[in-house]
């Protein structure tokens, strides 16, 4: 066990956190492990846990069923096909998405190239997303720019990370004359937790944008209805909200958005006919189409079984609880100085907790107001068996404006030189890159805040 955890939980501070007895229980049935081995696990955007329970049920069935290869009618094959759209089907009513077709892909990543490889940008097409988001998502401006259309970055706001209003509608009025055009922002920052305002959908829809919502790192804690929003597209992971089966995850497709994706290829599964000899072929008229040669079918079920956890648990249980323990812990950590009043750490974002999900982004400081290198937090917590994450994030926007980095300084560094990372751009530019990110999730406990804030007054220490 931690020996932090030894002493914390015996003494374990004042919390109040709500539906502690629920979620004790929870994690000794569910997550027992964690105790068992002395973790604190405090990396759930990086990936979520699983519960004991998913992947019993999940190898039971293993055990039990043939399963084939389900493009077939064979009886093995029609088993493995009517799991997983039963898993399919558990997808569409988990987001309330009756007018949405669900793609299954490899994760959100790949969920993300299906749109930006197939959506029909040109050389009057625009590309208009928040400086906030995932490199998943900004790498579809590479699919537009190739293709002659402009890419435009919103910046989000220094002081809370959250939308420009006047700057985003400022950029969406400039393109809305474009033909072609699409809006891409995450529902909830993969790396500071703001959840951005949904309304903007409805917004840029009726200026006649085409909508992209990144939902990885909104969806695990907090409902989303797509009966109430309707983007054109949204992505998903599902270790994200339930920690198994890894490398699967969705493209939800808006039915009256599915024509405008244009496959620019065609693979085993995707087709209803093909001929070599006149070279013609007929693409699957729905999620086929997109499904590229054998799907998991092993692990997708395994799906419907993760998302019936959740149920059981409430989504918005979750949401509330998960919002009052990243709350109460930055709270914790603002009141903690050095000897001589200086802070140790900063937390980056919206200090309305109704507006964040369950991470925050921090930076630590030595008692004269120094950046402490996340590197050197990041080994430190690896020596108290404490996992959190550090880095960029896959995010360099969010990175870009915590650490005010300009345009001018960004664009002479990558003119100076053919290749580089982040390393080389600290020792260029003089600035720093990167953070420490912590996030929470329904298995975290008190004990594991005390740990955390244990960790924290060591640093103050040193």
């Amino acid at each position: 066990m931690n020996p932090l955890q030894k002493t914390t939980q015996s003494t374990s501070s004042n919390w109040n956190l709500p539906d502690e007895v629920f979620f004790r229980d929870l994690r000794r049935k569910e997550f027992s492990r964690l105790d068992e081995h002395g973790h604190t696990y405090l990396d759930y955007t990086g990936g979520n846990l699983y519960g004991a329970s998913q992947v019993s049920s999940h190898y039971r069935m293993l055990q039990q069923e043939v399963l084939g290869n389900p493009h077939s009618t064979n009886p093995t094959s029609q088993k493995a096909t009517h799991l997983v759209e039963d898993s399919r089907a558990k997808v569409l009513e988990f987001f309330n998405a009756d007018d949405y077709i669900c793609v299954f892909t490899q994760n959100a990543t790949g969920a993300l190239k299906i749109v930006g490889e197939s959506y029909p940008f040109n050389e009057g097409s625009s590309f208009v997303l928040l400086s906030d988001n995932h490199n998943s998502v900004n790498g579809i401006r590479e699919y537009c720019n190739r293709k002659g259309g402009k890419t435009t970055y919103v910046p989000v706001q220094y002081e809370d990370l959250q939308i420009n209003a006047y700057a985003l509608n400022s950029a969406l009025e400039e393109h809305a004359h474009s033909e072609v055009k699409l809006f891409a922002f995450p529902a909830q920052s993969n790396v500071s937790g703001t959840k951005h305002d949904l309304g903007w959908i409805a917004r840029a829809q009726e200026m006649g944008y085409d909508v992209l919502l990144d939902a990885a790192a909104y969806v695990p804690t907090n409902r989303l209805d797509l009966r109430v929003i309707q983007p054109e597209f949204v992505s998903v992971s599902f270790y994200k909200i339930f920690g198994y089966p890894t490398g699967l995850g969705c493209l939800l497709i808006k039915k009256s958005a599915f024509d405008k994706l244009r496959k620019p290829w065609f693979a085993g599964g995707t087709v209803t006919l093909v001929s070599v000899s006149s070279q013609h072929r007929f693409l699957a008229k729905t999620y086929e189409r997109f499904e590229d040669g054998t799907i998991n079918y092993l692990d997708i079920p395994a799906i419907k079984t993760g998302l019936e956890f959740i149920e059981n648990i409430g989504i918005d249980r979750i949401t509330g609880r998960v919002r009052s323990v990243i709350e109460a812990l930055a709270g914790r950590l603002a009141t903690l100085r050095h000897s001589n009043g200086q802070p140790v750490v900063k937390v980056f974002g919206p200090t309305d907790y109704t507006k964040r999900g369950g991470n925050i982004i921090m930076n630590f400081f030595d008692p004269e107001g120094n950046v402490i290198p996340f590197e050197d937090i990041e080994h430190m917590a690896n020596q108290e068996m404490i996992s959190i994450r550090s880095g960029c994030f896959c995010n360099p926007g969010l990175d870009e404006i915590n650490n005010c980095l300009t345009n001018d300084e960004i664009a002479t560094y990558f003119m100076s030189r053919d290749e580089g990372d982040y390393r080389d751009m600290i020792s260029y530019l003089g600035k720093m890159r990167g953070a420490t990110r912590v996030s929470v999730g329904l298995p975290t406990v008190s004990c594991d805040l005390d740990v955390f804030v244990g960790f924290v007054e060591k640093i103050m220490e040193r």
